[in-house]
């Protein structure tokens, strides 16, 4: 594929659903999965999402995965496990120092519970936030440009 036809394709892309709520409705849905933890899916949830849910912009997908960078993964992960912590209220232990040096892979099964439901959580509350905050700078972008 040459660097013209990839062009193309990404013009095209980003035209469709080019609407304020469609591009808000793709940072917000790309938030969401970049914040799950399902490792080694993001990719594959992000080309099904934009395949399936066709009113959101598919190039703002692909944006608002990009929440989840090596500097913001360490908080993500964290605000997630202690939301399930918390939510769980099952005697879970705080992420430290000392119980990662001791830590084996029964340990992190048991950990993922409580991650996987607070990153859930985490995840909705951040995509509707992205959400409103892109809306409110694509309109006024389109009220700019018109």
């Amino acid at each position: 594929m040459t660097i013209i036809k990839l062009k193309e394709i990404t013009l095209k892309l980003m035209k469709l659903n080019n609407t304020p709520q469609g591009i808000a409705g793709g940072v917000a849905l790309g938030v969401f999965i970049a914040i799950l933890p399902l490792y080694g899916f993001h990719t594959l949830m992000v080309i099904i999402s934009a395949v399936l849910i066709p009113r959101v912009n598919k190039v703002a997908i692909l944006l608002g995965t990009n929440i989840s960078l090596p500097p913001t993964v360490p908080f993500i992960t964290w605000g997630g496990y202690e939301i399930g912590r918390f939510v769980l209220r099952k005697n879970y232990p705080p992420l430290s120092e000392p119980y990662f040096k001791h830590l084996t892979f029964r340990g992190v099964r048991e950990l993922y519970y409580p991650l996987f439901v607070g990153s859930v959580i985490l995840g909705i509350l951040c995509a509707i936030l992205f959400y409103f905050i892109t809306l409110f700078f694509a309109q006024r972008l389109k009220k700019k440009k018109a």
